[in-house]
C-alpha cells in the first residue's frame, strides 16, 4: 500500500496527497498494490493500514533540515522521528501503526518525507521548493515498489493495445 498523508488545504502539508494523486494518474499498478489518500485521518486509518504486508507512507516531515530535504525512514527510526513532529495527523498515524500490533499485522513500513517550508498557510498551492520534489519522491516510491517486486507501469491511453504490466522499464 502506498499511503499519502496530509491536508491539501495547508500548502506543503498536502505533499503526500499530491504524490498519491500523481501516482494514481500516471501509473497503473498490479492487483497487489493499492494507492490510498489517507488525508488527515490519523487513528481512523487503523483499518486501512492493518491490511497490507508492506506500507509506503508519503508525508511532510519536520527534521530540522532545509525545506525540500527528502528523508527515508523505516523500522525503529519511525517512532522517534514522528514523536518529534508537531502535526496532529502524524502523531495519530503513529498511534494507528502501533495499534496494528493488537491486530497481529504491523506492516513493514517505510516513510518517505519531505521537509516542508509552510504547513500553516491556508493554500491549495505548495511552495515551489516542495513542489519541485514531487517527481523525485515519486521515483523513490517506485524504487520501493521495485525492491518489493511489485508490478507497475506508466499509464497508457485505454485505446492503445498492449500487455498490461509488462516490464515497467518501458
Amino acid at each position: 500500500m502506498i499511503l499519502g498523508i496530509g491536508s491539501i488545504l495547508f500548502s506543503d502539508d498536502g505533499f503526500g496527497i499530491r504524490v498519491a494523486q500523481r501516482l494514481e494518474k500516471e501509473y497503473e499498478f498490479g492487483d497487489n498494490v493499492l494507492v490510498v489518500d489517507g488525508g488527515v485521518l490519523g487513528i481512523n486509518l487503523l483499518g486501512v493500514i492493518s491490511k497490507p504486508k508492506h506500507l509506503i507512507v508519503v508525508d511532510t516531515m519536520r527534521n530540522r533540515g532545509k525545506p525540500g530535504d527528502i528523508y527515508r525512514i523505516e523500522g525503529e527510526q519511525i517512532p522517534e522521528r514522528i514523536r518529534a513532529k508537531n502535526s496532529l495527523h502524524q502523531v495519530d498515524f503513529l498511534e494507528a501503526l502501533t495499534l496494528c500490533q493488537a491486530l497481529d499485522n504491523v506492516p513493514k513500513t517505510v516513510i518517505i518525507g519531505v521537509e516542508p517550508e509552510d504547513i500553516q498557510t491556508l493554500s491549495l498551492v505548495m511552495t515551489p521548493v516542495v513542489q519541485s520534489k514531487v517527481d523525485e519522491v515519486i521515483a523513490l516510491v517506485l524504487a520501493e515498489l521495485d525492491r518489493l517486486g511489485a508490478q507497475y507501469r506508466k499509464a497508457v491511453s485505454s485505446d492503445v493495445p498492449g500487455d498490461p504490466f509488462q516490464d515497467h522499464e518501458d
